[in-house]
Formats: C-alpha cells, sequence, structure tokens
C-alpha cells in the first residue's frame, strides 16, 4: 500500500480509502465487518462514512452505516489503527429526514458529530467534512452554474466556527469539505486564514473518474498550491467504469440496477460510448477495466485518496489490487486521446 499525507498534517493516509456507503443498504452488518477486516489486512488505514449513509439516503437506514463501524471497531478494539472520516449533511430534499431538514449551522453540527460519535463509538472523528454546500450551486452531477439569491444561508464563516469549536474540543482532529467548488474551497481557506484561530480545511471529497475529470479544471491547481489534495470518490462511477452495464445489461444486485434514480453515468449515448471505449482499451492491453480506471485515479497527482466501496468481497479484492497497478506511457495516451474525444461525459 502507498500512503501520503493529509493535507498539511502529520496523518498518513492510504492512497486507497474503505468508502461505505452500501454497508446497511446493499451490504450487511457481517459484510461491512469482513470488508473492513480485509481492508485493514491489506494496509489500508482509511475509513470514508457519513452521517447520512446507508446510500440511497432514506430514514430507515439513516446512520446504519457509522452504527456498522462502531460496532467492528468495539469488537476489534482497534481505534488507533485507523483512520476515520465521516460528513454532516447539508440541506435538501434528499436529507430532509435527518433533523427535520438539516442546514450548516453551529447547532446542526454539533448535533451531527454527537450523534455520529455515539453511532461510531468513538470520542473523535479524524476527518469531520462537510457533506455538500448549504447554498445552491453546481454539485451532484450540475455542470453549469446558475445564481441563486442565498438568502437565510448559513455562511461558511459560521460553518467553520462551528467546525472550529469541535476541533478546539477535540471532538474533530481536522476539517475538510466535499462537493466543492474552487470558489468554496478558496473562501474556506481564506476564511481560515484571516481569522487564525479557524482551522484550515485539509482535503476536498470530490467525484473524480474517467468519466468525469471536472476536479482538474478549476481544483487540482487548488490542491497543488494550498496543498488541499482530493479524496476522489465515484472512481469507478457507480460501477459503470467496470463494464457490467455496457449493451444494455443490468447485473442482479448491482446498484444501478436496484436504484435508477442513479442514472447519471449512463443517462446517455455521449456517456455510453465513452465507457466503451475505456473498457475496449483496457480490454487490448489485458487488463481489468475497473482495475484501469482505479490506476488511473491513483496516478493524479493531486490526489491525497482514491475511494473505493465494494459490495461483494471479491470486487473489494479487486480494488485494493489496482494498487500495485502502473498504466505506462502508451496506455496514458490513449486515454488522453478518448478524453479529447468524449471530455467529462458524465459531471
Amino acid at each position: 500500500m502507498e500512503y501520503s499525507l493529509l493535507g498539511n498534517t502529520d496523518l498518513k493516509v492510504s492512497r486507497l480509502c474503505l468508502g461505505t456507503m452500501t454497508w446497511g443498504e446493499q451490504n450487511t452488518e457481517a459484510e461491512a465487518h469482513e470488508q473492513l477486516d480485509y481492508a485493514l489486512e491489506q494496509g489500508i488505514n482509511f475509513i470514508d462514512t457519513a452521517e447520512m449513509y446507508a446510500v440511497p439516503p432514506r430514514p430507515e437506514t439513516y446512520g446504519l452505516t457509522e452504527t456498522y463501524i462502531g460496532t467492528w471497531l468495539k469488537k476489534r478494539q482497534n481505534r488507533d489503527k485507523v483512520i476515520l472520516a465521516t460528513k454532516v449533511a447539508g440541506p435538501g430534499e434528499i436529507a430532509q429526514h435527518v433533523r427535520g431538514g438539516p442546514c450548516l449551522d453551529r447547532e446542526n453540527i454539533r448535533q451531527a458529530i454527537e450523534a455520529s460519535l455515539r453511532r461510531l463509538q468513538t470520542d473523535y472523528i479524524d476527518l469531520y467534512q462537510v457533506h455538500w454546500p448549504e447554498r445552491q450551486t453546481n454539485f451532484f452531477g450540475e455542470l453549469g452554474y446558475t445564481y441563486h439569491e442565498d438568502e437565510h444561508k448559513t455562511p461558511i464563516v459560521e460553518t467553520l466556527f462551528a467546525l472550529g469549536e469541535l476541533v478546539k474540543e477535540g471532538k474533530g482532529r481536522y476539517v475538510g469539505v466535499s462537493n466543492e467548488t474552487p470558489w468554496g474551497v478558496m473562501t474556506y481557506l481564506r476564511t481560515a486564514e484571516h481569522a487564525r484561530t479557524f482551522p484550515r480545511i485539509v482535503s476536498i471529497q470530490n467525484p473524480y473518474s474517467l468519466l468525469n475529470r471536472i476536479y482538474e479544471i478549476g481544483l487540482a491547481e487548488i490542491s497543488h498550491r494550498e496543498n488541499v489534495g482530493l479524496l476522489a470518490y465515484s472512481p469507478l462511477a457507480f460501477g459503470v467504469l467496470s463494464g457490467k452495464y455496457l449493451n444494455g445489461a443490468r447485473p442482479a444486485g448491482a446498484r444501478l440496477t436496484l436504484f435508477t434514480r442513479f442514472d447519471r453515468y449512463i443517462k446517455d449515448e455521449y456517456a455510453i460510448q465513452a465507457t466503451k471505449s475505456y473498457v475496449q482499451l483496457a480490454q487490448k492491453y489485458g487488463l481489468d477495466p475497473a482495475q484501469m480506471a482505479l490506476a488511473y485515479v491513483n496516478s493524479r497527482p493531486f490526489l491525497t485518496s482514491n475511494i473505493i466501496g465494494a459490495t461483494t468481497m471479491e470486487q473489494l479484492k479487486a480494488n485494493i489490487a489496482s494498487i500495485d497497478l502502473t498504466l505506462d506511457g502508451e496506455i496514458l495516451e490513449a486515454i488522453e486521446a478518448i478524453h479529447q474525444q468524449h471530455p467529462n461525459p458524465c459531471p
């Protein structure tokens, strides 16, 4: 396993991070524990979750993922062996069952972390993240920005102040953001610079894959110059880059078979053609398409950690094995050629 420093901290996180959002929906507690055991054995020390998980979010499964991690931590007594990240939910229709409709003010953030700590059965979170912005902007598949009047929205300075209180109390060691824009990231950084008592964000958890390289346009430079690396989520585009959904296939039990709402990566012919090109490229060189896609993300210089997820142990083992795959110059050039033909079909 390879390791990277988390921002300007002294925490060394594994280049692969274990994503957990299927636990409590597609995976049982026993399966979650099996995945955790195997990942730890393979050198993964970084676990990412969220108060809102399992996904798709619904009242019946709210908090189950954190609960499963908490029972594992209690059973194994190995809290010091893992770097644990979780997130506070923002507002929106998908989170109406959370605190009656959450926002990112001091009260909501405090309630959220206290509940997460209880479910996770720990005294502290290593990385506490804002799951998505409270303001209306382009994330969750929205490419273009449309201006909205953000009256009565919690200012970033108030959110960062609340996060800073948690850091001072030792409940969260470091803070990060997710589904953020360049403006949002720089506002967090500028606010912390002006108010030295506020914590500086150490990571950005955004989508990044062969089908969605929007991060490169503005945020990659920020990652480099500000030392705030990417935690890449959906590196396989919900499994699409494995090729298993090509030609109209819908494998039994697969996420896009079960939950048609997640059609963001298969919604049009442009996305399908791009996927087909990447899968054919992998096959040409005798590579597993999913491992090639993960290896590409692993190789990016602005990456801190690549968040992999799986519903089966077979998938998990293959995904973790991607850390040992290095793509040569010829394959990387071919990937760039496909990207030029099909740039960012699935933002």
